[in-house]
């Protein structure tokens, strides 16, 4: 195993690299299993063809970067009011859903919303009004 930052060797059970003191697993500066140089935002490794994990808040914008459990906690409590929506970016749709809170709409939406983050199907646009 490399270190992702710095590209030094590591064992297996290092927490974090002694060379520069990154965590293990963290940077996108090199290849963990061959400690080869990556180019930025690479897919895989052109040296031995491994597949190189982007960090979380970059794959697809998904909750933008958000922890899920919070976002199904908030979505659970305050849903209704599109507090959940607020959180990752969404404005417009949290206008909305603060708007319609008062009839029930909000509410049923937000109740929807839980059930696709928890099936993992929820597909997250900033630019969506409902």
């Amino acid at each position: 195993m490399f270190c992702k930052n710095c590209g030094e060797s590591m064992n297996d059970n290092q927490a974090i690299c002694l060379k520069c003191g990154v965590e293990a697993g963290k940077g996108d500066n090199f290849c963990a299993n061959c400690g080869k140089p990556v180019a930025a935002n690479a897919a895989v490794c052109l040296s031995c063809g491994v597949a190189i994990k982007q960090p979380e808040a970059q794959q697809k914008g998904y909750l933008n970067g958000k922890d899920k459990t919070t976002v199904l906690l908030v979505c659970f409590f305050l849903g209704g009011f599109g507090i959940h929506n607020f959180m990752m970016g969404e404005t417009k749709k949290g206008i909305v859903r603060l708007l319609t809170c008062w009839c029930g709409i909000g509410g049923i939406l937000a109740l929807v919303d839980f059930i696709k983050l928890l099936l993992d199907s929820y597909k997250w646009n900033p630019n969506a009004i409902v």
